[in-house]
């Protein structure tokens, strides 16, 4: 196994030992910092998330959400803000916070985790930024 691959192995299952079930993603964010994890890029319709790490880049693919010639539906930015509250709220699990984010017309997100920022973007153009809280892990 490679020394990005373990190491976003090792992040990840540290993550969710200390990640609290509200208001999570912070901590996980911060220690995918401190594993030398820069950005994560997460293409929504097709379900896959890039890491971007000090060894190398490496790709998470799960389930895609649509296959075929499907339509973008149109960005929602209170759709967004509604999926983010309910996920930020422990109200939902990571599978249904991508299907929020595709049903509000979110193609991708990219988490810059040095400016502890997310951000989610339309088909046209259209994108919206959030902070996000630095945490103590």
């Amino acid at each position: 196994m490679s020394a990005a691959l373990t190491t976003l192995r090792t992040a990840l299952e540290r993550a969710a030992a200390v990640r609290p079930k509200v208001g999570g993603f912070p901590y996980l964010a911060e220690v995918l910092r401190q594993a030398g994890i820069n950005r994560c890029r997460m293409a929504v319709p097709s379900n896959a998330m890039l890491y971007l790490t000090a060894s190398g880049p490496v790709v998470v693919q799960e389930e895609p959400l649509c296959t075929g010639p499907v339509e973008a539906p149109p960005f929602d930015r209170a759709a967004l803000i509604a999926a983010l509250r309910a996920d930020q709220a422990g109200e939902t699990e990571f599978p249904e916070f991508v299907q929020g984010c595709w049903q509000a017309g979110v193609l991708w997100y990219d988490v810059d985790l040095h400016a502890r920022t997310c951000t989610y973007y339309g088909a046209e153009g259209d994108c919206y930024t959030e902070n996000y809280a630095a945490v103590s892990v």
